[in-house]
């Protein structure tokens, strides 16, 4: 008699063609479909092979009704993917206003990082997204914290050559 293992079953065919389908519906903000999944016990926080959840993919891809249901099925805003970033950092890069208030009023740390070290606030400022750089800084955004290279939002927004931000963070009021 062999031993037992503990090794899972592969996936069949249709459950990740499923799958598929799931993350496709957050990328392209099928909110309705969505929440129907999550009344039948889909996982709020299931994330794909790159550690993005279906709140990061709707947040990055600028779906704010998506965005909305799955914070409201218990989708983590502080959830980072694989490369460190976090939902509200996606909406950051996209310059996506309503998300990032969606996220932030649903609990999303201004200044998470997740295992990667750049804010939100140091992303819109790489960008130039001055809008953003002022509703983070609103919510409490650090304009003083430092990345892993020592890099603070105004420094990195200055090597990109952002052209409103480093002044706009160089003004910001200091907490």
């Amino acid at each position: 008699m062999a031993p037992e293992t503990n090794t899972p079953p592969g996936l069949d065919d249709e459950t990740l063609a499923f799958a598929a389908r799931v993350f496709q519906y957050a990328r392209m903000g099928h909110a309705e479909e969505l929440a129907e999944l999550f009344a039948q016990g889909l996982p709020a926080n299931l994330r794909n092979d790159k550690g993005d959840s279906l709140l990061m993919l709707a947040a990055y891809n600028g779906q704010e009704d998506a965005t909305r249901v799955i914070l409201e099925a218990g989708g983590d805003p502080g959830l980072a993917n694989d490369r460190g970033q976090t939902p509200l950092a996606g909406a950051a890069f996209k310059n996506e206003l309503g998300i990032a208030r969606l996220l932030l009023r649903h609990g999303a740390a201004v200044d998470g990082v997740g295992d990667g070290s750049r804010t939100a606030l140091m992303t819109a400022a790489m960008f130039d997204r001055t809008e953003m750089v002022d509703l983070l800084l609103a919510h409490g955004a650090d304009p003083d914290r430092r990345d892993a290279s020592g890099q603070s939002a105004a420094d990195l927004a200055r090597a990109m050559g952002a052209q409103a931000t480093p002044a706009q963070l160089d003004r910001a009021e200091r907490r």
